[in-house]
This record gives C-alpha cells, structure tokens and sequence, in this order.
C-alpha cells in the first residue's frame, strides 16, 4: 500500500509545538488556580512570568480572527505572518516594563431602544496581552466569584443564568422580583477602587501597573485622545474580567451577606455583568434591599437606573393574589433578552414562561430586511444561505421551553420580508405566495425547540 503523503513545510512541527505550548500553559494555570483555591486570603505576589511566549501565543490565537482593527490597522492575518518574531518582541517588552498600550479606538453600535452603544478598539497587541493577562487572573477569581455571578466567566453563559433564575423563581418561596440595572456601568467605574479590589489578592506589581496602563491609555475619538478616571473601556479584551471584579466587592459579597443576616424570608440572587434580578418571600424585604442597594452602588461612584429598575410582584401566587385585589395581571420583567411572564400550564399549574422580547425581534427583523434590500439583485440561491445562517443563530438562542410560538412568528416575519424583497426586483414579478413557501420549505430551517427544560439542565449541571 502507497504511504500517506505528509504535510508540506513546517506545518507538523508547528502543531507540535502549539501543542507542547498549550499543555505547558495548562499546567501553569493549574498551579495558580490550586493556589487560589486553598488559600483564598493570600496575594500572589509573582503572576508575570506565567505571561510566556506561549500563553501569548495562546491568547493571539484565541483571538476573533475578523475582529476590527485598533488605530494602528494592523489586523490578526497580518501578525499572523510573522507572529513568532513579533510575539518573542511583544513579550520582550511586557518583561522589560517596555510595553505602552495604545489609545483605544471610540466607535459606537446602536441598541434596541434608539441609542448607541461606545465601544472602545485596541489594537491586536493590546488584545493579546490583555488576553493573556485576563487567563491568568481568571484562574484566581473563578475561586473567589460567588455562584449566583454569571456574565462573562469561563464555562458560564446567558442560558445557564436564564436556567439559574428559572429554578430559583419555581422552586424557592419567590412573591417579589426587582429588576435592577445599573446606569451606565462600564463607563462609571472607579479607577481607583477598582485597583484597589485587585490589590486584595493580587501583590504583584508589575500586573498591577498593566491594568493602570490600560486605564489610563485614553480612547481616540474625532483625533482627539481623551483620559478619563472612570470606566474600563466596554469592548477591550479584560473590560468583563474587570467589571466582574468590581461588583464582586460591591454587590456580591455585600448581597450574599445581606440575605443571611438581613433577609427576614427566602431570597434568591442572578447576575448577569451589570443586570440584576433579586427574588424575595416579602415586599418590606424588596424594599429595604432596593433602599439599601441604591446607597451601596453611591459609595463607589454608581447608581440604579432610574427607568429599568423597579419592584415587582411575581412568582406562583401573584396572579391569584393580584385577583384577589381586583388588580391586573402580574407584570413582566426583562432579563437577558427574554420577557418573563407568571403563566399556567396545560393542567393549570402555575409555569414561568420566557417569550422573546418583541422589541428585539423588531430590530434584528429591520436588520435583515436592510441587508436584503442591499443585496436585492444576488441569486436566491445566496440568500437562502445567508437567511438559513441568521436564522439557525436566532434559534440556537431563542429557541427554549414556551417561546415556541415567538420563534415561529419570527420565521413567518422573515419569509414575509424576504418575498417583499424579492417582489421587488422586477414589477412583473411571478412570486406567488405558493412558490415563496416551497422556497422558504428549502431555504429557512424549521422552527423548534432546541433547548431542554431549565431545571432539567441545571440538575445536570449543578446535581446537588
């Protein structure tokens, strides 16, 4: 039999050693987090040499390869090119205390209300040794973090918060849930505070210099570099790291004693970076907490959204009780994309129910009708393929227990405006409602739950 053929170049020996590198950083990382774990008041004084050339390989290629450029332009394909050289003189100069980040890149995305978004840009640079630092500074928080905290930490996401809140709400003795939001949190942040939650565990100051530097490298707007005391740069590689940081000082560790020596009821807590949902047995206990949690957020330079945040009844018995006053039905409240809702079951059990909420599915629907409008004349072959791709995305998200209905109105929605489109191509157009069905049949996917149950899968995931 002809052998295989082997790889041209170098190709296997690279492998090889991003192999040989990723183990070493493991390993690395192991250490740290072992530490952490058994001695969770100590500071660790010596973190930068665990900065290598191979955890900043690591980083460079955990980075989104499409990403935006910083202000020097220099994308991930063109370090790509001669990443050992430029990864060797990157470390070089992290180790030397020769490193200067660069100002950020201030640019801005639209929300679903109507307003923008800032974002701030760094460069490729920036992002691998913030990356890179962020990996090793994870290892000793993820020990600290409180389990009711789930924006933006390893192995956690969105769905395991949503399951997280679904269990608490249907299986703890919840009357009243406050919806709280924080204004303006990234872009609030008190620098010196935040250094100073760091310093509690971390006692090496050349990490500690790092993250003054990103602090202080300013963000470039109009080509004018602006520095600012406050805020962590929403969109840089360690902002969610630092921010996790910061409302653990000030609102993990201050609600999780609160609940065992204030709350007179049940409490349950979700946190989802600056998003907040509080459960309580008792209105007086919503009211003192939210009374409480508004002078805390003072002290540290933040405040509760006036609009977003508010006290509401809910849970198993709102309905019934509302009734009882002669009251409407209970309130909804948002959290993380969903509208929560006191529902009943088929057999007229209370069920928490979580639709998408509308405004959203608005906003992704102009979306896509602005980039069918822009490519009106491709091949409907080509925008079948792109719709299947939004919608498959839209469903791996959306698609959970009792929002069944909203995800089939949502492809009805984009069937609808995807055959506007294509009837306005030409004005003698033969796009009958029959043939724009066999083609959605062929094209968009079929709308159906993708997700099991919330308690089902956090008894999985948290068994005892």
């Amino acid at each position: 039999m002809e052998p295989r053929a082997g790889t041209k170049g170098n190709a296997k020996q690279q492998n090889t050693r991003r192999a040989q590198d990723r183990e070493s950083v493991l390993s690395a990382l192991d250490r740290i987090r072992n530490a952490a774990k058994h001695k969770k008041k100590d500071k660790f004084t010596a973190l930068l040499h665990h900065m290598s050339p191979a955890s900043l390989r690591e980083a460079f290629y955990a980075i989104n390869r499409d990403a935006a450029p910083g202000i020097d332009g220099v994308t991930w394909q063109a370090f790509e090119a001669e990443s050992d050289q430029k990864i060797r003189t990157l470390h070089h100069k992290v180790r030397t205390g020769a490193y200067r980040p660069k100002p950020a890149l201030r640019t801005y995305i639209p929300k679903a209300d109507g307003r923008e978004r800032p974002l701030a840009i760094v460069t490729l640079e920036d992002k691998i040794v913030q990356r890179a630092t962020a990996t090793i500074l994870n290892q000793i928080y993820e020990e600290d973090f409180l389990g009711f905290s789930y924006g933006f930490r390893p192995e956690r996401g969105q769905h395991d918060a949503l399951d997280a809140l679904y269990v608490g709400i249907t299986t703890r003795r919840v009357n009243f849930i406050l919806d709280a939001d924080i204004l303006g949190f990234f872009d609030n942040v008190n620098q010196k505070w935040l250094l100073r939650f760091l310093e509690h565990r971390v006692g090496d100051p050349r990490i500690i210099r790092l993250i003054r530097k990103w602090l202080r490298a300013g963000v470039l707007e109009d080509g004018v570099t602006s520095i600012s005391d406050k805020g962590t740069g929403q969109g840089a590689s360690i902002s969610p790291l630092l921010a996790n940081i910061y409302l653990h000082y000030v609102f993990d560790l201050w609600a999780n004693r609160w609940r065992q020596r204030e709350a007179k009821g049940a409490m349950i807590v979700v946190r989802y970076a600056d998003d907040i949902v509080v459960g309580f047995e008792h209105e007086t206990d919503g009211l003192h907490f939210q009374k409480m949690l508004r002078e805390r957020l003072g002290q540290f330079d933040l405040q509760l959204h006036p609009d977003k945040t508010r006290l509401i009844e809910f849970g198993r018995h709102a309905a019934y009780r509302r009734k009882r006053r002669g009251v409407s039905r209970p309130e909804t409240f948002n959290f993380l994309g969903f509208t929560h809702i006191c529902g009943r079951s088929r057999k007229g059990a209370f069920q928490l129910q979580r639709k998408s909420r509308s405004d959203r599915r608005t906003e992704k629907l102009k979306q896509i009708k602005e980039v069918l409008r822009r490519h009106i004349n491709r091949p409907i072959p080509e925008q079948g393929v792109w719709l299947k791709r939004v919608l498959n995305g839209y469903f791996a998200y959306h698609a959970v227990p009792t929002n069944s209905r909203s995800i089939r109105a949502f492809r009805h929605y984009v069937k609808t405006i995807w055959m506007r489109v294509l009837r306005r191509r030409s004005q003698r157009h033969k796009m009958s409602w029959q043939r724009m069905e066999n083609i959605a049949e062929e094209w968009l996917p079929v709308p159906r739950v993708l997700h099991p149950w919330p308690n089902k899968r956090f008894a999985v995931k948290h068994p005892r």
